[in-house]
């Protein structure tokens, strides 16, 4: 097995790394134990995962490609075989092959499935992805306009075509770093994607099972993503009516209609926070926690403009849903996102719209199996805040509560925030990590519950992550 050389730059190399203590939780997610080096056949050759690394303070994971190109060919129909299809870069660079070895090597920790740690698939840590040889039809700068979109720090070193004589120019290949805060299936999926689209040249059939891979994969990012028609024509191999229908599809998921115009304080708030991919964070720890506790019937209580509930939606576990908000308006908004009357009578039935108060007795909120609260206290005034508890935690009193807030602590790391402001003018008071987990355990004690706790966004040594998000069970 192709190991001894872990240290050099091998081709068809992918390592993943991550320095958030304990750096060895990468095998749980990856689900690869890094003590002993794996193999698996392939169609195309062999894949091997081995870790160079495997420390307290930094865990490196590496997904190695041995490539039969001669296998490849006598396994093709026909006799019309050229020299080209023998000589080749296909045993040497990162490709369609790689995107294969993810799906099938990692196709566990690229679903966010980590059944002996949920809570660990479900948050965001410091990640960090080198592709050692990599083709880019575009060059570097449409690299990077393919990954920093999607919040990642892009290093790209290009090669020359030859390193001694410099003559010769530039090659389309490339060593790529890239960096993000986020949790691993975000980063696997991406790479997935987007590895085929730089080569622009998949090495197997592609047909409806590929558009069906691209909506499900791209789902909650293709859709607003600015290179989207170039990601799914390439994926597709140019096939424009593959690429047309799944844009399709993806855009209604992913982008709001053209009515649906947000509020001026909402913007505000979004944009702020649209840099560190905050909202799709939430979304994400909040599905996997709300999973993990095995819930069927979830309530999204402050449900808003139906974001969390789109994703819901498109979880088959959950059999019935319930979107709650005060505001009128945003109901009829999460309604036309939800694209309700459109839905087939089985989805419809698992969905439901209401209006109402958190701080109102509410018997139609009685019986659930999990609720959701995210981002919805702050903007409570604190004289209400009882009332919440007892409506929620005492007459509804599901579960599983997943619940998160804004970390005031962090808000100087916003430039564009000013000193001394709450990221919302509607917000009433922003909690310091302490203040939150004081209030937090205060709920437990009086209500019988137990609660743990999880940072959402980039961590700050001193000041935390940007949303702090307590969990809930019921322990009486």
């Amino acid at each position: 097995m192709m190991v001894a050389s872990a240290g050099a730059e091998n081709p068809m190399l992918l390592t993943i790394t991550t320095t958030a203590p304990p750096a060895t939780d990468l095998g749980y997610l990856l689900h690869k134990n890094p003590t002993r080096a794996q193999s698996f056949a392939m169609t195309f050759g062999q894949a091997h995962v081995f870790y160079p690394e495997a420390r307290h303070a930094r865990c490196t994971a590496a997904l190695l490609l041995e490539i039969d190109p001669v296998g490849l060919v006598r396994r093709q129909p026909g006799d019309n075989r050229t020299l080209a299809e023998y000589v080749n870069d296909r045993p040497y660079v990162a490709s369609s092959f790689m995107s294969v070895a993810i799906g099938d090597v990692f196709g566990t920790a690229m679903a966010g499935r980590c059944r002996e740690r949920p809570d660990l698939a479900a948050s965001p840590m410091r990640l960090e992805a080198k592709l050692v040889a990599i083709p880019c039809r575009g060059g570097g700068m449409f690299l990077r306009k393919l990954f920093e979109p999607l919040g990642y720090e892009v290093d790209a070193r290009q090669h020359l075509l030859d390193e001694l004589n410099l003559d010769w120019g530039p090659s389309r290949y490339f060593t790529v770093l890239l960096r993000k805060e986020c949790r691993l299936s975000e980063l696997l999926t991406h790479l997935y994607v987007l590895i085929p689209v730089l080569d622009d040249e998949k090495h197997y059939f592609v047909g409806e099972d590929e558009v069906q891979k691209l909506i499900r994969r791209g789902e909650g990012w293709l859709g607003s993503h600015p290179e989207r028609e170039v990601i799914a024509s390439r994926y597709l191999r140019h096939q424009k009516s593959l690429a047309r229908r799944a844009l399709e599809q993806l855009t209604a998921e992913d982008s709001p209609d053209v009515e649906e115009i947000a509020t001026e304080h909402d913007l505000e708030e979004g944009q702020l926070e649209k840099p560190l991919s905050l909202s799709q964070q939430r979304i994400g720890a909040t599905i996997a926690a709300v999973k993990a506790v095995g819930a069927k019937r979830v309530l999204d209580l402050g449900c808003g403009e139906g974001n969390l509930l789109r994703a819901m939606l498109s979880e088959k576990s959950f059999e019935q849903i319930v979107g709650v908000d005060v505001s009128h308006r945003a109901l009829e908004v999460a309604s036309r996102r939800l694209r309700l009357e459109h839905l087939s009578d089985k989805r419809r039935a698992r969905i439901r719209l209401l209006h109402g108060s958190l701080t109102y007795r509410d018997s139609r909120l009685v019986g659930f199996d999990a609720a959701a609260v995210l981002e919805v206290i702050e903007h409570l005034d604190p004289a209400r805040l009882n009332a919440f508890e007892r409506c929620l935690f005492e007459v509804a009193r599901p579960e599983a509560v997943v619940l998160s807030t804004p970390n005031v602590e962090y808000n100087v790391m916003f430039d564009n925030l000013p000193a001394g402001k709450l990221r919302h003018r509607d917000h009433r008071f922003e909690w310091t990590r302490q203040e939150f987990e004081a209030w937090a355990h205060g709920v437990c004690d009086r209500f019988g519950y137990e609660v743990r706790f999880l940072p959402i966004g980039p961590e700050d040594a001193k000041l935390g992550a940007p949303t702090q998000m307590g969990v809930f069970t019921r322990s009486t």
